[in-house]
């Protein structure tokens, strides 16, 4: 090895900026390594078409903790969010829904399905805002680590703190949102079916499972917790499209003087004594590191990356088990027109065009659309939010058109045996799915179909290959009770640190999960400092 580095990150995500710009800011020498032509790993803007581009993957913002944007700067390097007027628009059979423009405009809405319904959301909206609130506290805390000594249980008293002191009611509401299904928490608020399902949506976005999946309240709440502009619960567009937060990212680490090496994937992380010493380059390099930190998820580093006779026999066993594919289908459309909706006529740009247009009408249609996916591989009605960022950021396209995103659930990570028996995969049937998911659009937009000028397609194999993401996981895991908080990725290594000295982990495989919200990359970084300081190795000892 002839190069030699304090840390090594791997993978130039968000994440990964995240973590090397303070790692940098604190002095060491930082060299991120990111297998892409581009860095931001899933957090990009690219042309997909010529003269169109667009956030290729991850596609809207809101979960970008305020400290990390504040820390790096990224503001002065070209950060600006637009918020939606309303967030989202659900197009119905001779109806529709929009979500968002403040709570009285949402009662109102409500209203026209259910009074009742529009005099609770006040009341609901009060406690989902008082549990998200603890939520954004704890995502920049290390959660409590099993057998971490003294270390775990100061961790643990006073992340313990603030959900002790709720009151008895909100403390309720936590323990419904952690446990009930999403169906069972929405069921004792509202009575309407749409009203539900304008909620129940987030519980299924990335989450290959049915609104019925015990558990499934949570990743609602997860989609909640952030904040755009400084306002709770809001949703935005990155203004060029979210590669505009990475390069931001990454000129703010420049400026802290982190390397960033593109084409650079990484083949294995060298272990030496029972600690990490470095990594090798597909090509053969060998970079030298005290530090190795990982932004790629947990099945990737540990299946892949990692050697199995460099890992405790039980944890192999236990990743062996750990659980990804977020029932993703991702998709860029460059367009002519904007969609026409036959709910609410009309080409010409208006709010609902500037909002998640959402396709998921109840509760039943999403949970359908879990049990056709794990039966055939896709959805017959599958899951749809479009989103249609030159209507607020015209710069992606060229002028007097538009682009599409296409976010798209049920579909099975690996779809399931043919009728005769013979595998198959995702190459095979992705531009039937493609076609079949634009039909279910044009149901309820009639020129969608015609307005198409090109379009980009990531089925979950495309994800995995293109981003790293097993499973086509955007989460890199499931957000499941099993993988969360001190159990992501499981039990004992809920810290950011692995069984092996000097590697850590700083991607959303690890606590609070997945969204682009920089916390993994803020706590690990912690972490890592901390272990360097003589009374961070003190009390680890302890």
């Amino acid at each position: 090895m002839t190069l030699k580095y304090d840390a090594v990150i791997l993978g130039g995500g968000h994440n990964g900026l995240v973590c090397a710009f303070y790692l940098a800011r604190a002095g060491l020498k930082v060299r991120v390594l990111e297998a892409r032509d581009i860095i931001g790993g899933a957090c990009v803007t690219e042309e997909f078409a010529p003269g169109f581009r667009n956030s290729t993957a991850s596609y809207t913002v809101s979960l970008l903790r305020p400290k990390v944007i504040a820390d790096m700067k990224l503001a002065d390097h070209g950060f600006r969010i637009v918020e939606r007027t309303i967030s989202n628009f659900f197009p119905m059979d001779g109806n529709y829904l929009k979500l968002g423009g403040g709570t009285a405009r949402t009662q109102a809405e409500f209203a026209r399905f259910s009074k009742k319904d529009a005099e609770t959301f006040p009341a609901y909206e009060e406690a989902l805002e008082g549990v998200a609130e603890v939520l954004r506290a704890l995502s920049l805390k290390t959660p409590p680590n099993a057998g971490g000594g003294v270390r775990a249980l100061l961790a643990a008293a006073a992340q313990g703190r603030p959900l002790m002191g709720l009151n008895v009611e909100a403390q309720r509401d936590v323990l419904d949102l952690f446990v009930k299904s999403a169906r069972d928490f929405l069921d004792g608020w509202y009575e309407s079916e749409a009203v539900k399902a304008a909620f129940g949506f987030d519980a299924v976005v990335g989450n290959y499972a049915s609104p019925d999946t015990p558990g499934s309240a949570y990743v609602l709440l997860h989609h909640v917790f952030g904040e755009v502009n400084g306002k709770k619960g809001m949703w935005g567009h990155s203004v060029g499209g979210m590669g505009a937060i990475t390069q931001a990212m990454a000129r703010a680490c420049a400026l802290a003087g982190v390397e960033i090496s593109l084409e650079s994937p990484v083949s294995e992380v060298l272990v030496s004594g029972g600690r990490a010493v470095g990594v090798k380059l597909a090509g053969g390099q060998e970079i030298a590191a005290d530090i190795v930190a990982a932004n790629v998820g947990p099945a990737l580093l540990y299946r892949k990356l990692v050697k199995e006779a460099d890992l405790p026999a039980d944890f192999v066993k236990r990743m062996a088990t750990f659980r990804t594919g977020s029932g993703t289908f991702r998709m860029n459309l460059a367009l002519s027109e904007l969609p026409d909706f036959s709910v609410l006529p009309g080409r010409e740009k208006a709010e609902h065009h500037t909002s998640g247009i959402i396709i998921a009408p109840t509760l039943d249609y999403m949970d359908r659309a879990f049990t056709d996916a794990k039966a055939g591989g896709w959805s017959k009605q599958p899951i749809i939010e479009m989103k249609l960022p030159t209507t607020v950021d015209s710069s992606l396209a060229p002028e007097g058109r538009h682009i599409a995103s296409l976010f798209c659930q049920q579909f099975a990570p690996e779809l399931p045996p043919a009728a005769d028996g013979s595998a198959r995969s995702w190459d095979d049937v992705r531009e039937q799915v493609a076609d079949h998911i634009i039909d279910c659009v044009t149901q309820h937009a009639p020129n969608f179909r015609g307005s198409i000028l090109a379009r980009q397609i990531h089925s979950p194999l495309d994800l995995e290959r293109k981003f790293g993401l097993i499973g086509g996981d955007i989460f890199h895991g499931r957000m499941s009770l099993d993988q969360l908080w001190a159990a992501r990725p499981i039990l004992g290594y809920g810290d950011y640190r692995s069984p092996i000295a000097g590697l850590y982990m700083c991607g959303s495989g690890t606590h609070p999960g997945g969204g682009v919200t920089g916390a993994p990359g803020h706590n690990a970084a912690h972490e890592i400092l901390s272990d360097r300081s003589l009374f961070g190795r003190l009390l680890r000892r302890a």
